[in-house]
């Protein structure tokens, strides 16, 4: 579904509830509480999660049930060692789900060798694309790309903490040398917890940004993370990322930047936190709260 420039969608991600990769935080939750009570906080939309239904009819059904559409949801993708045939195989059955349901993107994250799941891993040691193989990389992300638009899910990728694309410098090369189907998500948290600003890569890559990723960070945790012998789980642990007005993002100035960018699509309100410290349905109702009437301030049409 293509939507007109100003107009946005607002979704949610799972991880207020449950984490895939800390299973201890939240792990006990129904995907049902979830859905019910994002729906609860307003939103029109969902992204995926490791509890949620991998077929297309049972995901379909279920988001039906609570009133819920499917925003998109996070791929593992390995194409840093992965032709893009294994690509497609390993990928096949989350296309045909996302095709089913009407996804809004589906969100790519290099994930060959990342520390991001690792606790005991230093996010320092986070992999690197190897010397030599950048080129290849980029042409395997953008035949994968026309691939997966092809089917009818459009890919975005996703530069993420611990991962081999973490940089708004390695984004930068990542976007100048790939195809126009690989689209890119902005996310406010992964980008200021990288030292970059969200606004410069919105303003950059403006015709890519095709899905969004309304993160915030509270810069105490943040600034004090020990890189070379801590990990990124430990920020998460810590409470590094909450919603929107909760941290220290200037959510308004976000919002400018992508109504200057005529941006439209989904804006997916998203937070890795510990939900025994803070209560989902509370913050997921603080990010709407706080991140709809920034968004019709800059004349966005919320549908």
């Amino acid at each position: 579904m293509t939507l007109a420039p100003h107009s946005v969608k607002l979704g949610i991600a799972p991880l207020s509830w449950s984490n895939d990769d800390l299973p201890s935080l939240g792990g006990d939750t129904p995907v049902e509480t979830c859905l019910a009570e994002s729906k609860l906080a307003g939103y029109r939309g969902v992204e995926t999660g490791g509890k949620f239904p991998k077929q297309p009819a049972p995901l379909k059904d279920l988001l039906d049930s609570h009133g819920l559409e499917l925003a998109g949801g996070w791929f593992s993708g390995e194409l840093l060692k992965n032709s893009v045939k294994e690509e497609i195989v390993r990928a096949k059955q989350q296309l045909e789900t996302f095709r089913h349901c009407h996804a809004g993107a589906m969100v790519y994250g290099e994930t060959t060798d990342t520390v991001q799941n690792k606790p005991d891993a230093a996010l320092s040691s986070r992999p690197r694309v190897p010397a030599g193989e950048h080129k290849k990389y980029y042409q395997r992300l953008s035949d994968f790309a026309k691939y997966c638009a092809d089917f009818g899910v459009p890919l975005a990728f996703h530069y993420h903490m611990g991962t081999a694309i973490e940089t708004l410098e390695e984004t930068t090369a990542l976007m100048e040398n790939t195809d126009d189907a690989l689209g890119l998500v902005v996310d406010t948290g992964h980008a200021t917890f990288a030292g970059d600003d969200a606004v410069d890569i919105i303003k950059a890559f403006a015709s890519r940004v095709s899905h969004v990723h309304a993160k915030d960070i509270r810069s105490v945790v943040i600034d004090a993370l020990d890189r070379n012998n801590e990990s990124f789980l430990d920020a998460v642990l810590r409470g590094g990322f909450t919603v929107p007005g909760d941290g220290v993002i200037d959510f308004a100035q976000i919002a400018a930047v992508l109504a200057e960018a005529d941006y439209s699509g989904w804006i997916v309100v998203e937070a890795e936190q510990d939900p025994a410290k803070a209560h989902p349905l509370t913050y997921a109702k603080l990010g709407y709260d706080t991140i709809r009437p920034q968004l019709e301030a800059v004349g966005f049409h919320i549908i």
